[in-house]
């Protein structure tokens, strides 16, 4: 099966969504499963990772609502308050739900770039290494030696860093994000999301722009610890869902490696 491990439901009435704003014109509109589908069975895709966009627990609970009512959502990464006391309790309770695989703090837009060091998290951290869940790490290239020192204190926690950790590629900058990149792949177990850099490379960009990025991901982390995911809608910024699909699946030749990396690893990585 096919699995799209990054994609996002919104509906602006909810009024958590800090970031969403009307300068995002083209995604400035409520997203839901039926303007998804269409673009599922283009693809032949059977299955996705809903992923949280607004950092409230109401919203966690809005998306695994809808994921109740889907199939073909297999599972939600949610959020809850990490520096909350009742961090544990809470991260206890949404686990009862068999769609509740992950948790996401949305540390780029947290202004503490160590904020994901502060021993006040750890009850929390451990929390979801009891519960068996995956946490995405939602980081910029600046807090990748802060990832490194987490992992190495909770060998334990299953993380996968999303975007690829959205490297600089309008500006053309590589060297210092595929060192630190190499070293995460090298000291820890964590995996790496194959999603979200069209946008990052700006607007024109393609294939032969990506290309060096996703090479070094797939050198360091191997097929076997890295997983597709569409980011969308917040790829129509930058590309189709088609257009995106069938670029990264040029990227990944080999057939073997690309059933893992576009199905596989998905279900591995967030026990679908």
């Amino acid at each position: 099966m096919i699995i799209d491990a990054h994609q996002h439901f919104w509906r602006l009435e909810r009024g958590d969504y800090g970031w969403l704003t009307p300068e995002l014109a083209p995604i400035y509109r409520d997203f839901g499963p039926s303007d998804l589908a269409p673009h599922l069975a283009r693809q032949g895709i059977g299955g996705t990772v809903l992923v949280q966009a607004a950092p409230t627990l109401a919203e966690t609970e809005y998306l695994l609502e809808l994921a109740g009512e889907s199939d073909v959502v297999r599972g939600v990464v949610g959020w809850v308050d990490f520096e909350a006391t009742s961090a544990p309790e809470e991260i206890a309770r949404l686990a009862r739900h068999p769609k509740l695989v992950g948790l996401r703090p949305m540390i780029q837009d947290i202004a503490d770039d160590d904020w994901m060091l502060d021993p006040v998290l750890a009850p929390a951290f451990e929390a979801m290494i009891r519960h068996d869940l995956t946490f995405d790490a939602l980081v910029l290239p600046r807090h990748l030696p802060r990832l490194r020192r987490l992992l190495a204190r909770h060998p334990d926690l299953r993380c996968v860093i999303d975007h690829g950790a959205k490297p600089e590629i309008a500006a053309g900058r590589f060297d210092a994000w595929a060192g630190e990149m190499a070293a995460l792949a090298r000291e820890t177990r964590a995996w790496c999301k194959l999603s979200g850099l069209l946008t990052e490379a700006g607007e024109g960009a393609g294939r032969a722009e990506l290309e060096p990025y996703v090479a070094h991901l797939v050198a360091q982390f191997g097929p076997a610890r890295l997983v597709w995911g569409s980011d969308w809608p917040v790829l129509t910024l930058a590309a189709s869902y088609e257009a995106w699909f069938e670029m990264a699946r040029s990227l990944i030749p080999d057939a073997e490696d690309r059933r893992a990396v576009f199905g596989g690893n998905a279900a591995g990585l967030y026990r679908l």
